[in-house]
């Protein structure tokens, strides 16, 4: 007799193309998943928009078929139930706002500051300098 733990979909690492649009179909088969649950999952979570094209195609971009995967993930591997899984990701997207942008920059002395400003100055006068022409070229 089956248990419900051998019927779980697999959550490999799922290789994205690089490509600017995929449709449901492709989404679907990437993920492993039915199209029916990507429309699902766009009812249920507000990170997963995909636009929709003249003809009324679902084209998913390439960050949401990362929330696909993210959210795939947290319900099927992790077993987080869909709320939790809401607010999970509600709770990464806020912890990523409010990393903070340069946390190498704290504690550097007044003098390393000065010795990157004059590394930076001299970068700046070699790229500024009048280039001279290459032997050979008219």
């Amino acid at each position: 007799m089956a248990t419900a733990k051998s019927r779980k979909p697999e959550t490999d690492d799922v290789l994205i193309p690089d490509k600017l649009y995929f449709r449901i179909g492709e989404v679907a088969d990437l993920c492993r998943l039915p199209a029916y649950v990507l429309r699902f999952w766009e009812t249920e979570f507000p990170q997963l928009k995909p636009t929709k094209s003249s003809t009324g195609q679902r084209m998913y971009r390439r960050r949401d078929v990362e929330h696909v995967v993210r959210i795939k993930q947290l319900l099927y591997s992790e077993g987080y139930t869909i709320a939790g899984a809401r607010e999970h990701l509600k709770q990464e997207a806020r912890g990523a706002k409010l990393q903070t942008a340069l946390p190498f920059v704290a504690g550097r002395t007044r003098t390393e500051w000065k010795r990157v400003r004059q590394g930076l100055q001299e970068v700046l006068n070699v790229l500024s300098a009048p280039r001279k022409p290459a032997k050979g070229s008219r």
